[in-house]
């Protein structure tokens, strides 16, 4: 006689995560995918109820009692689903009524990545436009009395006493090299705002080639670059100096954290380009995108700095001024692109999306 396979069997294959319940509302079955997205084992979760495996749960009991009274035959919605002691769930919800006494609902959750995407944009803009004002205010204040600083300081050198020149003469050094120290750093902070946008036919894989001969220039042993282009890629219309201004601060920055591996000679960045299709950037919806990304095999980026590496003078690199990725997504910023990153120890991913028309 041909036996029949255990009823939970096709749900282990789900990429989504399965949750059965029973009448009490807790679970009795839990797939592979679900302890993934949940972070426990089918066992620990077995006997959780709703209530207990999510804080702001009461939807869903709402839900599961529709489904026990069969209301509707499946429920679908969009939810952000709390979790004792551990990060936020975005997830798209389905809730199905079963015909069985013992596990009469059955929840599916399903990882919103657009969602969550959308949502990190949004605060990677707001944070850009309030760091943008933030610079442009702070950089003026620090500017004015700047240049009184080191005016002073070569006024009081004129004044110096012959006989005590040499040794006083190191103190004033000091105060103008920092002031023009410092007005360097002003400079830098304004001159995405300061310089014009100048617009013209712009071939990215120029760009590229202009970035790479810069950078082997500074690196010439112990690097290789990489180049995986689509030549089919069109040209655009955009600040040419810019965007190599920007690709230029990303690679090297990589270079920089790639010391380690360019003194033992395996240090790699791949320059890529690609055209990506159907894209949403900063909620607006582009047809057409370039998909830019430089990629490089060093030690990654600190986790504790991820989410900030993009706000100013935030580095990881000691003696880093922080400014070169913040000028970084300025540029790209204002060719309506973003500049996102992912990064693991022994592969960082640098992201650049620019609109196509």
């Amino acid at each position: 006689m041909k036996t029949l396979p255990p009823p939970t069997e096709g749900l282990d294959l789900l990429t989504s995560a399965v949750l059965l319940f029973d009448a009490d509302q807790r679970v009795c079955y839990a797939n592979p995918a679900a302890e993934n997205l949940l972070e426990s084992s089918a066992k620990s979760l077995a006997g959780h109820t709703l209530a207990e495996l999510f804080v702001n749960g009461d939807e869903l009991v709402t839900m599961f009692e529709q489904a026990v009274a069969h209301q509707f035959a499946d429920k679908r919605v969009d939810m952000m689903l709390e979790r004792p002691g551990r990060d936020p769930l975005h997830v798209h919800v389905v809730v199905a009524a079963l015909d069985s006494r013992e596990r009469p609902v059955l929840i599916e959750l399903r990882e919103n990545v657009q969602q969550l995407k959308l949502d990190r944009e949004e605060r990677l803009l707001d944070q850009s436009q309030a760091n943008k004002e933030l610079i442009r205010n702070l950089a003026h204040e620090i500017k004015n009395p700047l240049g009184g600083i080191r005016g002073a300081a070569q006024l009081l050198e004129l004044e110096l006493p012959e006989r005590h020149l040499k040794e006083l003469r190191e103190y004033t050094q000091v105060i103008i090299k920092e002031a023009d120290r410092l007005q360097t750093l002003v400079d830098r902070l304004l001159a995405p705002h300061r310089h014009p946008h100048i617009v013209g036919d712009v071939n990215i894989h120029e760009v590229f080639e202009r970035v790479r001969s810069l950078i082997l220039a500074e690196f010439p042993n112990g690097l290789t670059i990489h180049r995986d282009y689509d030549l089919s890629v069109p040209e655009f219309r955009g600040d040419k100096e810019q965007l190599i201004q920007a690709v230029l601060n990303i690679a090297h920055n990589a270079a920089q954290a790639l010391s380690e591996r360019i003194a033992a000679g395996d240090a790699l960045l791949i320059f890529q380009t690609r055209v990506a299709r159907q894209v949403t950037i900063a909620k607006a919806r582009y047809r057409l995108a370039l998909d830019l990304h430089i990629i490089d095999n060093g030690p990654g980026i600190p986790t504790d700095i991820q989410d900030r590496i993009f706000y100013p003078l935030v580095s990881g690199r000691d003696g880093g001024s922080g400014l070169g990725l913040t000028l970084a997504q300025t540029f790209v910023q204002q060719h309506l692109g973003m500049i996102e990153c992912e990064s693991r120890p022994g592969h960082t991913d640098f992201r650049i999306l620019i609109p196509l028309p």
